[in-house]
């Protein structure tokens, strides 16, 4: 007997056999395997990360759209030991910049609403009067290569614009880390690319020693906090590059100020510890 037969008239092919219930302990040991089959997960795109932001330029009066990073869905990972934040699936670094494409004026997320009248007119002669306004992007996020292109627009807005050094040290600080980024998805596999790997990389270097310089004088002219940062983070900061470049009595003094300091938290004294061995170490050799 057809246990189906009569579905015909709802255009279903009846089966001519079929067991209605399956072996129980066979059906037992399936059920076992995909209880414990791993799910596969699906690694999400640097687009799933990105909204659009209406943002009205302070120059020109245009309203246009930058990228922004969902703050909510991003996972944060351990920072380099100079505090590059990194984070899964996504460099933020790239998207730390909003540039109005009507006039050219950029700058980083924190200082672009905050630009004075005499800054907006010496950006208006220096910048927007030679911009060549571009047409909208289609990309759904941006590339490394056109992250670095606003972030140098941001250094020479701010340069025009006669910003603090601070801003401009740190413009250039996040300039070198987004270019560390850039090289650490670039392969070698042929000389052309081991040579643009370190074209990237002696770029990187040149914007790390004009950050390190720039901090140096922000700090003796320019009050704490100072983009951002309190002083026992931008002395640790500064630490960590005096030993990058081997200048490592600057090194001590400024992880001394860290160790001795009543806000630094236990972690920063933890990593300035840390990197006061490997001082120790290296002076040693």
């Amino acid at each position: 007997m057809n246990i189906f037969s009569g579905l015909e008239k709802f255009g279903l092919k009846s089966p001519e056999s079929v067991q209605l219930f399956e072996d129980g302990q066979k059906s037992n040991v399936q059920n076992d395997k995909q209880q414990t089959k791993p799910a596969e997960q699906e690694i999400p795109l640097e687009k799933d990360f990105i909204l659009e932001k209406t943002v009205r330029c302070k120059v020109c009066d245009q309203v246009f759209k930058t990228k922004v990073v969902k703050n909510g869905r991003v996972k944060r990972l351990e920072p380099d030991r100079d505090l590059r934040p990194r984070f899964q699936y996504i460099d933020t670094l790239k998207y730390d910049i909003t540039s109005c494409p009507f006039c050219g004026y950029t700058a980083m997320n924190r200082y672009f609403d905050m630009v004075s009248s005499g800054q907006i007119k010496l950006i208006r002669e220096q910048i927007a009067s030679q911009f060549q306004a571009k047409t909208k992007s289609e990309d759904e996020f941006y590339s490394y290569d056109t992250a670095v292109d606003r972030y140098k627009l941001s250094l020479l807005n701010t340069v025009v614009k006669r910003g603090r050094d601070s801003e401009k040290a740190f413009t250039c600080l996040k300039l070198s880390w987004l270019l560390r980024g850039k090289a650490e998805t670039m392969s070698e596999g042929t000389s052309e690319e081991k040579q643009a790997k370190q074209a990237c990389q002696q770029e990187q270097e040149e914007f790390y020693q004009q950050a390190f310089e720039g901090f140096q004088k922000a700090i003796a002219g320019e009050m704490f906090p100072m983009c951002g940062m309190e002083q026992c983070t931008v002395d640790y900061l500064l630490a960590c590059m005096a030993f990058h470049f081997k200048k490592y009595e600057i090194a001590s003094k400024f992880l001394q100020s860290v160790l001795t300091s009543a806000s630094a938290s236990r972690r920063m004294k933890d990593m300035a510890l840390e990197l006061k061995e490997d001082i120790i170490a290296e002076l040693r050799k």
